[in-house]
């Protein structure tokens, strides 16, 4: 993001227009974060929509404007952490929660996609975050930040308020889970007879 502190600075006093100025600059690194971490496009909108009315009511606690993009994140892991328990409490559907028939449907469309570049990325896209479903939220979420947004050690200690050390026994628990729910599922898969 990288965000001018100046531009921070003068939003910060209450100007209209460096805030524009400052949402509009940001806005599509939020999307991006946001949609990756909640893994639904229809709700991408929403949530960033959230992201910067916290920022509108909170920027003015915001103590040194040289750490505006790590306070950003941080804001945005909190609205996609705040959806993710609203729609767990829903209980949407998932891939788990296809019927056989569905899942048949689903690797039959996969299948097409393999032909274009652009559609393969979103299969590939789809396994990620089915993968990533079979971890906890916050697992699912550190290994974004990290793997896919490429936030440093130092950055997340920013986001977590952890230290280093404590960082890295996380991510490589969290990697441990991923690769385990990894062979579960060629078990499952291996246990019902379908072709791996």
């Amino acid at each position: 993001m990288n965000a001018d502190p100046q531009l921070v600075a003068r939003a910060q006093s209450g100007d209209e227009v460096a805030f524009n100025e400052l949402v509009a600059g940001c806005r599509k690194r939020v999307l991006s974060i946001v949609g990756r971490l909640i893994g639904k496009p229809e709700d991408v909108e929403d949530v960033a929509q959230d992201v910067f009315l916290r920022l509108y009511f909170s920027l003015s606690q915001l103590s040194n404007v040289e750490l505006f993009d790590r306070w950003l994140y941080r804001l945005t892991v909190n609205a996609a952490y705040d959806y993710m328990r609203k729609t767990k409490r829903r209980k949407e559907s998932r891939m788990a929660d296809l019927s056989e028939a569905q899942m048949v449907m689903a690797d039959a469309s996969a299948g097409e996609l393999q032909g274009k570049s652009d559609e393969r990325q979103s299969t590939l896209r789809d396994f990620v975050h089915w993968l990533l479903s079979g971890v906890s939220e916050e697992d699912r979420i550190l290994l974004l930040l990290k793997e896919v947004e490429g936030l440093s050690i130092k950055e997340l200690e920013e986001v977590y308020g952890a230290n280093e050390s404590a960082l890295k026994v996380r991510l490589f628990r969290a990697r441990q889970r991923v690769l385990k729910a990894f062979e579960k599922s060629k078990e499952v898969k291996g246990n019902d007879g379908e072709s791996r």
